[in-house]
């Protein structure tokens, strides 16, 4: 029943679709075709009356033949439209169904200024010289080609006219087909990789038109007028009239060109920033707009504010996750409860002293916060075991970097956690090559796994142990610049252990 009721739905947004397109036709007729030629051809031709109904029979006959060559190029031009609506249409069809309606307005102005033209101008002209030849007709032959430039200007009004018209008319077909590949095929079908016309020679040609083709008409018809009424005394007429055609064209052209401009720098200034959006990075627009624009630049600019108190809130939740799961691991050891957020705050602190941004610092927080999230697969008789560890055991212990590193990656999404994931992985490794789980020596260790390396050997020296007592900070900051170049970082041992050495005595030892 469904189906039955979205089929019955789309063949009557097919049949409103047919029907906008063949009225806007018929009224780009009216207006250029019979208005302006029954309206200029007996203002300007002084004949007898059966000459104009002579004429009219030769209009009726172009007419015909004009709209059969009509209708065989639009049964052509949307075939491809009545493919993508049957029942059984593939995605492709679906697409080029799609890419076909946004080429009508081009291919209107195609059939209008080509086949529409010449299937209309041919018999009208071979009519018409057929009946000068044989007396039927009396004024010049020369008239022929006069009309023929006429019935070009008028053939290039009438495919302005229906280019927009039709621009309008098609909007419903898109967002049909659109639905159509949605929900037969979970694809959307986007407009952006088949753009056809751009603004500017849209608004340019459109513009040139507007201010040139009515006063070319009116000047071919007033050339013949005078003519006739002086006997042809009015020598140096198209001398007067290309001056001013002249002058008309290139303010016309100067005017549609500042229009297009000042339409297009807005969009621009949109299009740039929704592109700095997909990257990323929430970029506002400078309202210096006056008009509806100014409107647009408002709307946006406020869904720019939406977007980052969102991102705010949704960081805020990100960074309550990492601390809720440094928590719960760290709340499986009494004496190691705190060590995550610890070690987070110190590496955050050498990233700082280093000069890193506020985006890298975040990644070093949050990749310190998860640094030990793979002892949750360590069994408690090991991880909480208070005597020597076995070489078995001691195995099992080294084997949390990459524990964690799996964890991590079953993380949704995982380019959220991409950047965390060699911190966790290599905290372990040592600058002389010695550590685990790789074996990386010097700077083949990643950046955040010498980091932490610091952090994390810093607070288990100054921490509390079932085993042993926390050493003094002074100690323990002694014993990281002795293993500077060994153990770890010389860089970033050396800018944490001076830093840290500043705040002696104020720094408390951590268990006491």
């Amino acid at each position: 029943m469904n189906t039955d009721s979205s089929c019955l739905e789309t063949r009557k947004v097919y049949r409103s679709f047919l029907g906008k397109l063949m009225r806007n036709y018929l009224i780009g007729l009216l207006l250029t075709v019979l208005v302006v030629g029954s309206a200029i051809v007996p203002a300007t031709l002084n004949i007898a009356t059966e000459e104009y109904k002579r004429l009219a029979l030769v209009l009726l006959v172009s007419l015909v033949s004009m709209g059969a060559a009509e209708w065989i190029f639009f049964n052509r031009h949307i075939r491809s439209l009545r493919e993508g609506l049957a029942p059984g249409a593939s995605l492709d069809v679906l697409r080029n169904a799609f890419i076909q309606t946004q080429r009508l307005p081009l291919l209107t102005v195609f059939r209008i200024l080509v086949p529409h033209q010449l299937s209309f101008s041919i018999p009208a002209l071979l009519l018409t010289a057929w009946m000068l030849h044989e007396g039927l007709l009396t004024f010049p032959g020369s008239y022929i080609l006069v009309a023929a430039l006429g019935a070009l200007l008028v053939a290039g009004m009438h495919a302005m006219l229906d280019f927009f018209l039709t621009t309008a008319a098609i909007r419903p077909m898109l967002i049909e087909f659109k639905m159509l590949a949605e929900k037969k095929f979970r694809v959307e079908l986007d407009a952006d990789d088949h753009m056809l016309l751009s603004i500017r020679p849209k608004f340019l040609v459109s513009g040139i038109l507007i201010g040139t083709l009515p006063l070319l008409l009116f000047s071919l018809s007033a050339h013949i007028r005078l003519e006739q009424l002086d006997g042809g005394m009015f020598q140096n007429y198209w001398g007067w009239a290309g001056l001013i055609l002249l002058i008309d064209s290139a303010f016309v052209y100067m005017g549609a060109r500042l229009i297009t401009q000042d339409i297009e720098r807005p969009i621009s200034q949109l299009y740039d920033a929704m592109n700095e959006i997909k990257e990323g990075r929430l970029t506002k627009v400078q309202n210096v707009y006056s008009d509806e624009f100014s409107k647009l630049v408002t709307g946006f600019n406020m869904m720019v504010n939406a977007l980052e108190m969102r991102e705010k809130e949704s960081q805020v939740m990100l960074d309550s996750y990492f601390v809720t799961l440094a928590v719960a691991l760290d709340a499986r050891d009494p004496y190691t409860a705190g060590h995550s957020l610890r070690v987070a705050e110190y590496s955050e602190k050498i990233g700082r002293l280093c000069g890193m941004s506020p985006e890298e610092l975040a990644i070093v927080r949050k990749s310190a916060l998860l640094h030990d999230i793979g002892k949750i697969g360590i069994r408690d008789t090991v991880l909480l075991k208070e005597g020597r560890l076995t070489d078995e055991e001691f195995d099992q212990i080294k084997a949390h970097p990459e524990l964690g590193e799996n964890i991590l990656l079953q993380i949704e999404p995982k380019e959220v956690m991409a950047p965390l994931l060699p911190g966790v992985r290599s905290h372990h490794e040592r600058y002389d090559g010695k550590g685990y789980p790789d074996g990386l020596a010097g700077e083949e260790i990643p950046v955040l796994g010498r980091i932490i390396a610091v952090a994390d050997a810093y607070d288990a020296m100054t921490s509390d142990r079932p085993y042993r007592r926390g050493m003094a900070p002074s100690i323990a900051l002694s014993i990281l610049d002795e293993g500077r170049g060994s153990q770890w970082d010389p860089v970033f041992a050396k800018v944490f252990v001076d830093h840290m050495r500043k705040q002696l005595p104020s720094i408390p030892k951590w268990g006491a």
